[in-house]
């Protein structure tokens, strides 16, 4: 039995709609990026902690942690947690503000959040991936659910505009950390539960049941999955990736 898990993801690589699977099943947790450095001030503010200024370093991150499990749980004896690779690091400065020394990420990961399963969500598709993150960066939409409506919107609405150097410095970022979890994995001796983007958003049901069996939880009947997120790729996509 585990007592959490760490979605190991990339930009745009249904991350969203795998969190969403996991916490409407009400067994496990409520996983969102928690310790994404540009999203902690903002989750604390969420939370109503104090300021790092006001507490100090050390007491801001012994506080931060305790919330984040609070609300990664929510209540089902499950923490889930979203982290992509860029964020690890930031995960590390928290624990090493409140945790021992100690040798190796995954110690301090489990030493914060008990045994936890790791699941690699990845995407073949470099290049529908980057297409995907650029599209999002110039529109400023995220996600939407099923019937279209928006789910997130991190900026103003623009226009999507092609742009090959853009999208290609995307691939090769995507691809830097793709193997760089696939290099941390194997520094912390580590072997993945592997989910790939084209499975969830294909046969989400059967994907959420896979990893509630790994977790050891009673899987969701699978007609009773009702996946919250659409995908966004569209004509526009099809034609960039020409």
């Amino acid at each position: 039995m585990f007592d959490g898990y760490i979605i190991c993801g990339t930009p745009r690589t249904g991350s969203t709609l795998l969190c969403s699977l996991l916490a409407s099943t009400k067994r496990a947790g409520d996983p969102d990026s928690f310790f994404g450095g540009r999203f902690i001030a903002w989750w604390a503010g969420q939370w109503g902690l104090p300021s790092r200024e006001s507490l100090g370093e050390k007491a801001f991150s012994a506080e931060y942690l305790k919330a984040a499990i609070r609300v990664g749980t929510a209540g089902t004896g499950i923490f889930g947690l979203r982290l992509m690779r860029e964020s690890v690091d930031d995960l590390n400065a928290i624990l090493n503000q409140v945790l021992p020394p100690l040798a190796s990420d995954r110690e301090r990961f489990e030493r914060a959040f008990g045994r936890l399963l790791y699941i690699h969500l990845a995407r073949g598709d470099k290049l529908a991936q980057a297409i995907s993150l650029v599209k999002a960066e110039q529109t400023g939409l995220w996600h939407v659910a099923p019937d279209g409506t928006e789910i997130e919107r991190i900026g103003p609405p623009g226009e999507a505009q092609y742009d090959f150097a853009r999208i290609r410095r995307e691939v090769e970022t995507l691809e830097g950390y793709d193997a760089a979890w696939q290099s941390w994995f194997a520094e912390q001796g580590l072997e993945p539960l592997r989910v790939d983007y084209d499975s969830l958003s294909a046969a989400p049901a059967a994907t959420l049941i896979r990893i509630c069996e790994a977790l050891g939880i009673p899987a969701p009947d699978a007609v009773s999955v009702r996946p919250g997120v659409a995908r966004l790729s569209d004509a526009t996509s099809a034609e960039w990736a020409r």
